[in-house]
């Protein structure tokens, strides 16, 4: 799981309402809005842009962008 190294409880916090919200707005977007392997890539750039992130949305502005970014 990525958010498994995770020590911080914040940051954890951050990390699993972020990808929430992110989902929310990209599933919308998907042919599959159930595809589970877009909603683990999307966790996987959460665990990566957490240590960045000023804040929760910031977190999930910063993942929605690097995602659609690597989709275009």
């Amino acid at each position: 799981m990525p958010f498994s190294s995770m020590t911080d409880p914040v940051e954890l916090a951050w990390a699993s309402s972020a990808l929430e919200a992110a989902w929310n707005e990209i599933r919308l977007t998907l042919p599959n809005p159930f595809d589970e392997r877009e909603r683990t890539r999307l966790a996987y750039l959460v665990a990566s842009l957490v240590s960045i992130a000023e804040d929760e949305d910031d977190l999930t502005r910063l993942v929605i962008e690097r995602y659609r970014r690597a989709a275009a």
